[in-house]
Formats: structure tokens, C-alpha cells, sequence
């Protein structure tokens, strides 16, 4: 199966601003729901990704994380044209600059983001040089969030008020 990050609106089926139970039933299209809401509802497929919805304190999706692979044997995630798992995590970074600004984040070095459309790409540590040590050399994840997801309150404050200028 094929899922394109489409920011800032979700992941296929999967919307940004949906309940819990649209979320739910969105991610069952994918595979069978586990967890819960306490513990994290997860959906992981055969296929090789693992998705992970996360909600708000109103209960509303605000991002969606993917798990993968380059090992993976049927699931491609992608942005436009950057398969998010399937190129060395400098590869993707590079593409994704042909797109929009990214950035490696200051206090880790394996995670960088795409902070205008709001993404946010992880491996637990940097390996650039090792493509057989792929958890380093590779994306494990990519969290699509909702804009204002990472606003400090006095971002959100400044965001809230200019859409009730609206």
C-alpha cells in the first residue's frame, strides 16, 4: 500500500481534525486497531508500516506518526517524491529540500524537520556513512502534524488570534 503525507491535512483516510471514533474507523481501513486511547491506538501492517494516531486534549487528531523500514516489503510512504523509508535519510532530506526549508534539529543531530509543512523526520541516531546499520542510516519515523503542533503558548496565543481576526 501506498501512503502520501499529504500536510496539513492528513495520511489517506486519516484527516487531521477528526473525533476519536472517525479516527478509529479511518485507521481500521489500514489493518486491525489496537490499544486504546490511554495506552495509543496503533495499526501495524504486514505490509510494513506501523501508524500511530495522536489527539489533543479536545480529542481531535492532531498528527499522525509512521513506523518503517528500508526492509519493508510491500508499504511505500511517501512525500511528493521522496520515499520516506526507502532513501538514506540524507537522501530524503535532500529531496525534500526541492519542496521546503528543512532543518536538522539542534539538540539531535538523526532528526530533522520540514517545519512549514509541519513533519518531522526521526532514526535514533545519525549512521550516514553505514547503509548495513540502517536504523541510523535511514528514517524509522515521520510524525504529520497539525499546524500550531509544536507552538510554545505564546505561539499559540499569537496563532489564536489571528484567526479570530479572521
Amino acid at each position: 500500500m501506498e501512503f502520501d503525507l499529504d500536510p496539513p491535512h492528513g495520511v489517506g483516510s486519516l484527516r487531521l481534525g477528526m473525533g476519536v471514533d472517525g479516527t478509529r474507523a479511518a485507521l481500521s481501513v489500514f489493518g486491525e486497531v489496537s490499544g486504546s486511547l490511554a495506552t495509543g491506538l496503533w495499526v501495524h501492517r504486514r505490509g510494513g508500516v506501523s501508524i500511530n494516531p495522536g489527539f489533543s486534549p479536545s480529542g481531535r487528531l492532531d498528527a499522525i506518526e509512521l513506523h518503517g523500514s528500508p526492509e519493508q516489503e510491500f508499504d511505500v510512504v511517501r512525500y511528493r517524491d521522496v520515499d520516506v523509508f526507502g532513501l538514506p535519510a540524507l537522501d530524503v532530506a535532500e529531496r525534500l529540500r526541492r519542496h521546503t526549508t528543512v532543518r536538522v534539529e539542534p539538540d539531535d543531530e538523526a532528526c530533522f524537520t520540514a517545519p512549514d509543512l509541519v513533519l518531522a523526520f526521526w532514526r535514533p541516531f545519525a549512521a550516514d556513512d553505514d547503509p548495513e546499520d540502517w536504523p541510523g542510516y535511514h528514517v524509522n519515523s515521520v510524525l504529520l502534524a497539525a499546524p500550531g503542533y509544536y507552538d510554545t503558548p505564546a505561539e499559540a496565543a499569537r496563532r489564536q488570534a489571528a484567526a479570530d481576526l479572521r
